[in-house]
């Protein structure tokens, strides 16, 4: 005789019944019906997606594990890379100011800017491991060279050392660390100021959204777009090409967020508004390093029809782009929207493929993101015993154990 208990139906009707539950009660807690419950428990229906199996284990107070044995598990993952930042963020360096005024090393205005260009670079290139050294020992030579410097040179030093804090708040947020990205990109801004920058200015809110962005801040990301937006606004149509650049990517940061907010209204408003600037410019640019141009509009399009839930739509229009002049950062973030629109659609061959080409324009991007751990642990579940050997072994590179 077969053990009810050995589907993931029976299993999630065992823990159900141990928590003193009925089907009307659990699919309260999950906020779905008495009659989804009872499909699930019977097998007639499946769940293909770890997001919702997390949910049930939860509200059965079980581990994912009990409930799916099979399932893929998340390795822990080490933020250990990211100390050299975070030690160099601990404080500023005014008591050398203060009480060794001679100390400081007067740097040279053009290397340091060489060195700036240099460090975006791997930034944008998805090299984080090789930017971080260099992000550090840049911070601690433009702060001593802006010590040292003469009036004249003060404002060319205070955009390098606003650009620099930059490039770390965007490194920080890729690993996860929320709180020293904020401090950044608030070191950032108040450098920005001191130089007197508009489009400078309002890129630091553009990193400080997307800050919040990556930490599920929706609220705290679209006021922080939103405060330089609103500062723009009036003067926005007179306004200089890299002003108005950053102003239609702040645009596009309030769109996701609108978007995983569920608000579709606002989302597409905020892509009409990015669109509308695109087409003013013309050509595709990177002002302050936020590569804003009609196809970052586009590849924002797409990731605003994934998040809600319009695949069909999303895939179309990737079918539109081409992304050849964009950084790797951009393609493969693009390519991983792409897959999720795929496994939206159960499609889990296009979903893998697009997975792949993501991992090779950009390995260490893709192998961290977050994005591509969550389509491949749910493509694993989905496929179960069908998952084919790529798929396997994308999810070994992603750190996901499968057994």
């Amino acid at each position: 005789m077969t053990d009810p208990h050995s589907t993931l139906g029976g299993r999630i009707a065992l823990y159900r019944r141990r928590r003193g539950l009925s089907q009307v009660e659990l699919g309260r807690l999950l906020n779905r019906s008495e009659s989804w419950v009872s499909q699930i428990e019977r097998d007639v229906r499946t769940i293909d997606r770890m997001s919702v199996l997390e949910t049930v284990a939860s509200a059965l107070a079980v581990a994912v594990t009990d409930l799916a044995p099979e399932s893929p598990a998340a390795k822990p993952t080490s933020t250990a890379e990211a100390a050299p930042l975070r030690r160099m963020l601990i404080g500023l360096p005014v008591f050398d100011q203060l009480l060794r005024p001679d100390a400081a090393r007067a740097g040279e205005v053009g290397e340091l800017e060489q060195r700036r260009a240099a460090v975006w670079d791997l930034v944008h290139g998805s090299r984080v491991s090789e930017a971080i050294p260099d992000i550090g020992a840049l911070i601690e030579d433009v702060e001593a060279a802006l010590r040292a410097a003469e009036p004249a040179e003060r404002g060319a030093l205070a955009e390098i050392t606003t650009s620099t804090y930059l490039s770390a708040a965007s490194v920080l947020t890729r690993l996860g660390e929320t709180d020293a990205a904020w401090v950044a990109a608030d070191r950032a801004l108040a450098a920005a100021g001191a130089a007197g920058n508009v489009g400078l200015v309002a890129a630091c809110h553009f990193r400080l959204a997307h800050t919040f962005l990556g930490a599920g801040q929706l609220d705290d990301a679209l006021r922080a777009a939103a405060h330089a937006t609103d500062a723009i606004d009036p003067t926005v149509d007179a306004a200089e090409d890299e002003v108005a650049a950053v102003y239609g990517a702040l645009h596009l940061v309030m769109a996701i967020a609108a978007a995983r907010a569920g608000n579709r209204r606002d989302a597409w408003r905020h892509i009409h508004t990015a669109e509308t600037v695109a087409t003013r410019l013309g050509a595709d640019r990177n002002d302050h390093d936020t590569e804003f141009g009609p196809t970052n509009v586009g590849l924002h399009a797409v990731a605003v029809a994934v998040e809600l839930g319009d695949a069909g739509e999303a895939l179309d229009r990737a079918e539109q782009l081409d992304t050849a002049g964009l950084s790797a950062e951009r393609r493969a973030r693009f390519l991983l929207d792409v897959a999720r629109a795929h496994a939206q659609r159960r499609n889990a061959d296009g979903a893998t493929a697009a997975l792949l080409e993501a991992e090779s324009i950009a390995p260490e991007q893709t192998l961290r993101h977050p994005l591509a751990r969550e389509v491949t642990r749910d493509l694993l579940l989905g496929e179960g015993r069908r998952a084919s050997g790529e798929l396997r072994s994308l999810a070994e590179r992603l750190g996901l154990a499968t057994g």
